[in-house]
């Protein structure tokens, strides 16, 4: 087992659309799930890190951007949530099929699939040797699950919370890669930079509340096969945001 471990327990937050598969047009990817949950299962038995997941539910539900959608917000918010808690529990089925041990913690209430989310409860879990997955956000409207996973970092003590891409982009740049062929890639960067210069590393809202919880932030290409276990066995990859 090596200890070359850049921090014990961390929180990784990947976007629903993670799960989905370049060559599918399915909105969970059975292949790509398996190949991030052998990643996981990797970080915890070779790198000996605490790792816990928050997954978005836009692979199945972003209502903000379905074309005439006319749900209300609050509802909107509400089926994102639940598509959440399907993408946790795909993961999660994924996971222990590979033997690691896992629990879904859910901030909405469902016992017949998931835990209730219990700040003692998650860290327990952790000290365990099990794979925490957050689900449901924070069970509240108006929040995205980039400020859930930043919440829920500074709730378990996490040392960083790493910032899984999904389309291509690894790491932060001054302007939109895929857009224009001169942007640069910060190596690093402060979050007064991030919150000035208005980049879209996370929303506003958990990029300062993890610069006013000095928790770090690695954004970082998820889909890269192995990216998870190098950026937490050292290697320089992705922007550290601190």
């Amino acid at each position: 087992m090596s200890n070359r471990t850049r921090w014990k327990r961390v929180v990784l937050k990947m976007s629903g659309e993670a799960l989905g598969g370049s060559a599918s047009h399915q909105a969970i990817d059975a292949a790509e799930v398996e190949r991030i949950a052998d990643e996981i299962c990797r970080v915890r038995s070779e790198l000996d890190v605490e790792p816990a997941v928050m997954i978005g539910g836009g692979n199945i539900w972003r209502g903000t951007s379905v074309a005439g959608s006319k749900v209300e917000r609050a509802t909107s918010d509400a089926m994102g949530m639940l598509a959440t808690v399907i993408n946790a529990l795909a993961l999660q089925d994924a996971i222990e099929r590979k033997g690691q041990a896992t629990r879904v913690l859910s901030a909405i209430q469902m016992a017949e699939v998931a835990e209730p989310y219990i700040r003692r409860r998650a860290i327990r879990h952790l000290e365990k040797g099990r794979v925490v997955i957050f689900a449901a956000g924070m069970g509240r409207p108006y929040f995205t699950t980039d400020t859930s996973a930043a919440l829920r970092a500074a709730e378990i003590e996490a040392e960083a919370l790493l910032k899984g891409t999904h389309s291509g982009v690894d790491g932060v740049y001054d302007m939109d890669p895929r857009n224009h062929e001169e942007a640069v890639k910060f190596d690093a960067i402060n979050f007064m930079d991030v919150v000035s210069k208005d980049l879209r590393v996370m929303d506003m809202t958990a990029v300062t509340f993890c610069k006013d919880n000095k928790l770090p932030v690695v954004v970082f290409n998820v889909k890269e096969p192995g990216n998870i276990l190098r950026v937490l066995s050292g290697q320089e990859i992705g922007t550290l945001v601190k």
